[in-house]
């Protein structure tokens, strides 16, 4: 028997590295722009400051996940950041689990996973 059997809603996919909101949102941000996004405009869409979001992507980086290129664009530092490849696989890993885990939510509340998709959560 495995664990999975045995603990149906331990949810082990949930990577933790991944879990925390802030760099859930600059997983997402990196997912929906696969040739990257400068520094900046990453710390724009996700509300972070300079400090926060350094810090975020180190940890996706010395996890693997992130690449992050630093140059210059004319005289002025230019940085880029972007999802591996091992990134991307790792990340809609991690959304098929949580996928799972709304799905036994709605279903433990009494309902279908049918509402959830119309909601554009689940797929119908």
């Amino acid at each position: 028997m495995s664990k999975t059997d045995s603990a149906p809603f331990s949810y082990e996919g949930l990577d933790r590295v991944i879990h925390e909101k802030a760099r859930l949102g600059l997983l997402t941000s990196l997912m929906a722009h696969p040739k990257g996004l400068a520094f900046a405009h990453l710390k724009q869409l996700c509300g972070l400051t300079d400090g926060n979001l350094s810090r975020h992507l180190a940890v996706l980086q010395e996890a693997g996940l992130v690449e992050v290129t630093k140059g210059y664009e004319g005289n002025r530092p230019h940085t880029t950041c972007r999802l591996t490849r091992s990134g991307r696989r790792r990340f809609l890993d991690y959304l098929a689990v949580l996928e799972r885990l709304v799905r036994d939510a709605a279903r433990a509340a009494g309902r279908e996973a049918a509402p959830l998709g119309q909601l554009g959560i689940l797929p119908t």
